[in-house]
């Protein structure tokens, strides 16, 4: 393959906390008033925390507001060891790809104090891969490309020679207007609706089947 580099999704490619993160998003929302549903957050996957929590709040016709955020993350925080589930073989999967010589990335458009729980959580080092890009980083979240533009200049890469693993129709979008192929997961969303949705150029049940591609 022609493939340099793969970009990594983090929530529900390297860990599976889209449920979780709906259930604090619950949680947090409360505090201020709020009785939301879990699926109140589906339209926000992958659109960084500020739009999931703030795009449900103004559902209820509540102004985001920046403490709503930083409760969500200290609730993540005491959970996400105990309740997030890991994918089966996610370090094997990334240690056989530094192995072949593919560079790795994340982009994601949650904050880098998140990004970094959930390392902690599957068990992987930062130094694992060459780049971490978050949403701390970036002006524009996902569906904008500017996540996987930087993602791929950070590495020194043309976008084209890189690869991106997905599992939200917003992060495919971005990443197809950065340039980019896309490997979707049904691990979020049923892969029917991730093909009706972004029409990505793979589509795969779980991250250790990845390696069948690459």
């Amino acid at each position: 393959m022609h493939w340099k580099a793969v970009l990594f999704d983090m929530d529900g490619v390297l860990i599976e906390s889209e449920a979780l993160m709906a259930r604090t998003g619950v949680k947090a929302l409360k505090k201020f008033g709020i009785e939301a549903k879990e699926s109140d957050f589906a339209d926000f996957v992958g659109c960084g925390e500020t739009r999931y929590i703030g795009g449900v709040a103004e559902k209820y016709g509540v102004p985001y507001r920046p403490e709503m955020k930083e409760y969500l993350y200290a609730c993540y925080d005491e959970l996400v060891r105990q309740e997030a589930v890991i994918p089966d073989g996610v370090l094997d999967v990334l240690h056989t790809l530094r192995e072949k010589g593919y560079r790795l990335a994340i982009c994601s458009s949650a904050d880098r104090c998140k990004v970094l729980m959930n390392l902690s959580a599957i068990g992987a080092e930062e130094s694992l891969f060459d780049a971490l890009i978050t949403g701390t980083d970036i002006q524009k979240p996902k569906p904008d490309p500017e996540i996987y533009r930087t993602g791929a200049a950070s590495l020194g890469l043309a976008p084209a020679a890189c690869i991106v693993v997905e599992d939200a129709p917003s992060g495919i979008t971005a990443a197809h207007a950065a340039g980019i192929e896309t490997i979707a997961l049904a691990t979020s969303f049923p892969a029917d609706y991730l093909r009706a949705q972004s029409s990505p150029e793979y589509l795969l049940p779980d991250l250790k089947s990845i390696l069948t591609i690459l």
